[in-house]
C-alpha cells in the first residue's frame, strides 16, 4: 500500500500496499501526526481495495478513489464518494493517498512537485475475508515516526499493525509470509487429497487437523476444499481471494531474494514449480487455494 501527496503516500498490495504523504508542504516529517490524515485517496478498488475503502468511509475518513475499472468507480459514485479520473487528481485533493495494487511496479508516484514526500510501503496480510471483516495485519516499512501516524489509519482497516523497519521490509516480511502461507496451502492440499482417497472425508479431516498439530490458517480459516467451509473461496469456485497468478510472484520474488543471498530454499523452488504450473494450466485467476482441485485433482466435499 502506499501514501502519497497530500501530507503522506502508504501503499498497500495485494499484497503490496504503498502510503505516501507529503509533510505538509516545507514541513518535516516530525510535523506529521494523525490528525493530517482527514482526506484519504485511494488508487485500486480491486477485491481488497474495495472493502478496505469501504471500512475507512466507516471510520469517518473523507476518501478520494479511482481505477482504471470503471464499473467500480460508479459504485463508490452511486454512493456519493468522490472518483477522480486520474492518480494526480486523488493526489490533489488527499491528505494521504493509499495504493492498494497487484505490486510494486504499478505504483504510480506522482509526486514530483511535492516537498519532502514521504512513503511507507505496507503490505497487508488476511485476504479479501479480512479485508471485508476490517481484520487484516499491515506490515510496515519506513521511518517510524511516519509509521506511528498513519497507524490509526491502518487500524481503521486492519486489527495488526507490524513495524519492520527501514523501507522495504515490509515487503520482504509479506514476501516471507506469503511464501510461508504457499506451503502450509500445498502441505494442507496434499494431505487432505491423500485422506479423500484412503476414504476419509474432508470434513472430517479438517476437524482432526483443527483438534491436532496440523492445524493453520489454511485449514481452520482458508480450507481449499469446495463445501467444507462456505465462507472461503474454495467454496466460491476459487473466485476472489489471492490469485494463484500473485502467489507465484511471490514466490518468484522468495526464490531470486534467496538466490541474491546464497540461501537454500527448496520448499520456496518446488512451490513456484507447483504454482507456475497451476498458472499455465489456464487458472492463474483462480485463488491460490485451487492447488487442491486443480493440481492435487481433489474433490469437492458433498
Amino acid at each position: 500500500m502506499a501514501i502519497c501527496r497530500a501530507r503522506a503516500l502508504f501503499s498497500l498490495s495485494k499484497c503490496y500496499s504503498t502510503l505516501i504523504s507529503r509533510p505538509g508542504h516545507s514541513s518535516p516529517i516530525r510535523s506529521f501526526s494523525s490528525s493530517q490524515f482527514e482526506s484519504v485517496g485511494f488508487i485500486g478498488l480491486g477485491n481488497m481495495g474495495f472493502r478496505m475503502v469501504n471500512n475507512l468511509i466507516k471510520a469517518g475518513y473523507k476518501v478520494a478513489v479511482h481505477d482504471i475499472n470503471c464499473n467500480v468507480l460508479k459504485k463508490f459514485s452511486d454512493m456519493g464518494v468522490p472518483t477522480k479520473e486520474t492518480p494526480f487528481e486523488v493526489a490533489e485533493a488527499s491528505d494521504v493517498v493509499i495504493t492498494m495494487l497487484p505490486s510494486s511496479s504499478h505504483v504510480v508516484l506522482f509526486v514530483d512537485h511535492w516537498v519532502n514526500p514521504v512513503m511507507l510501503d505496507a503490505p497487508v496480510s488476511g485476504g479479501v475475508l479480512a479485508a471485508e471483516a476490517g481484520t487484516l495485519t499491515f506490515m510496515v516499512g519506513g521511518s517510524e515516526e511516519a509509521y506511528r501516524a498513519a497507524k490509526p489509519l491502518f487500524l481503521s482497516m486492519g486489527k495488526n499493525t507490524i513495524y519492520c523497519g527501514k523501507t522495504g521490509n515490509g515487503s520482504a516480511a509479506k514476501i516471507c509470509n506469503n511464501l510461508a502461507m504457499a506451503v502450509s496451502m500445498l502441505g494442507v492440499s496434499e494431505a487432505l487429497a491423500l485422506g479423500q482417497s484412503l476414504g476419509i472425508a474432508a470434513s472430517t479431516l479438517t476437524r482432526v487437523f483443527n483438534s491436532s498439530s496440523a492445524r493453520c490458517w489454511s485449514s481452520d480459516s482458508y480450507n481449499p476444499v469446495p463445501g467444507v467451509m462456505e465462507e472461503a473461496p474454495s467454496s466460491r469456485n476459487y473466485d476472489g481471494g489471492f490469485a494463484s497468478k500473485l502467489m507465484a510472484k511471490d514466490l518468484n520474488l522468495a526464490a531470486s531474494s534467496a538466490k541474491d543471498i546464497g540461501q537454500k530454499c527448496p520448499l520456496t523452488s518446488e512451490a513456484l514449480e507447483i504454482y507456475t504450473e497451476l498458472c499455465n494450466d489456464g487458472h492463474e485467476a483462480r485463488d491460490f487455494s485451487c492447488v487442491f482441485r486443480h493440481y492435487y485433482s481433489g474433490m469437492d466435499e458433498l
